[in-house]
């Protein structure tokens, strides 16, 4: 005997990443209106200029790179007055610069490394200006800042990894409300990393082409999920999205390293940056986010199937038993919708 069954419509959704080989919750059923997330409370630290580190920028470690408007000024003219962004050596690093890479083993189980490495700020003048609402002239700045740092630090000793992120927010610890993103070096690259370069890799080994660069070409095909594209780069909320609002920003053509953007790309990739940062602002009503870049290693790899991008995390939910527990996202918002509500801003 055969059962049949009454057909219903599922209250959530579970997508596949193709990348990560996770999967995700999209919780349709208990799914908000994009508007709702505009009037979600934020928590604010605020410091005034008088008593902030960075606007009193003669208190920090001396300059690594200093631009004003846009020209680098050469570092023995020293910090001019009106310097529109800065990179600096963090003061208080979770990694140091040593000679050596030590390890030690503890009753032949747990095992110890010291944490070689170098931790670096960049920082943008305005005080109370956030990346979304500074000009894109500025934006580029801070691009160049990263491929320049990311050039010098990956030459460095027991330098594999080169990561570059940028915190907004307090609810994105944030710990200092003026706007700067942070670069820091280490000997190893995360799991999550390790895991996307075996898939890409085997991705590419099957079926001869990069998973990225496919799901480019998809999502360019459907439109369904596109935020914003220019020329070389698109802005999407991927089809098995993390969180709501999820934007990841990768270029069109297929590229494995970050530090080799040219020029032009540097520009473009400064307005994908200013769009996307500017309709998340207004959207969400300047929510806390999180971006962070993903980059094939500097270890000496070749890693020619991996499709370097960036990824925006708004954080507009918190993790609890089950996500942290199982391992599986939810996200309370579809990324078509998602993405239909930031294209309109």
């Amino acid at each position: 005997m055969v059962r049949k069954y009454k057909k219903i419509k599922f209250p959530s959704e579970l997508r596949f990443d193709l990348t990560s080989k996770d999967w995700v919750v999209i919780a349709t059923g208990r799914a908000k209106k994009p508007k709702i997330f505009k009037k979600e409370r934020r928590v604010e630290i605020k410091i005034p200029k008088s008593k902030c580190p960075f606007c009193n920028i003669k208190t920090q470690e001396k300059p690594l790179l200093v631009y004003y408007q846009g020209k680098k000024i050469p570092l023995q003219q020293g910090i001019p007055k009106n310097w529109t962004t800065i990179v600096v050596p963090n003061k208080f690093p979770a990694f140091l610069p040593y000679p050596k890479w030590e390890k030690k083993i503890e009753g032949n189980l747990y095992q110890t490394m010291n944490a070689v490495g170098f931790c670096e700020l960049v920082i943008t003048r305005d005080h109370e200006k956030s990346l979304a609402l500074l000009p894109i002239e500025n934006i580029k700045e801070v691009i160049d800042s990263y491929k320049e740092r990311y050039l010098t630090l990956m030459k460095k000793p027991f330098v594999n990894y080169v990561s570059i992120f940028h915190n907004h927010g307090a609810e994105a610890a944030a710990s200092q409300p003026h706007p700067h993103s942070q670069i820091i070096t280490t000997p190893l690259f995360d799991i999550d990393l390790r895991k996307a370069l075996k898939n890409s890799q085997k991705h590419f080994q099957r079926n001869k082409k990069c998973v990225n660069c496919q799901m480019n070409n998809w999502e360019r095909k459907v439109k369904k999920r596109i935020v914003f594209e220019n020329r070389n780069f698109l802005a999407i909320c991927p089809f098995a999205s993390k969180a709501a609002f999820e934007v990841i920003i990768s270029p069109k053509k297929h590229l494995s390293n970050f530090e080799k953007i040219t020029e032009e790309e540097e520009e473009q990739l400064a307005e994908v940056f200013k769009v996307v940062l500017g309709k998340l602002y207004k959207a969400l009503n300047n929510p806390p986010y999180n971006f962070y870049l993903k980059t094939a290693p500097c270890d000496g790899g070749n890693y020619p199937f991996y499709h370097w991008h960036f990824t925006v995390l708004p954080k507009t939910g918190i993790w609890a038993g089950f996500e942290l527990g199982a391992r599986m996202e939810i996200s309370t918002i579809t990324p078509e919708k998602a993405a239909a509500y930031l294209k309109k801003q």
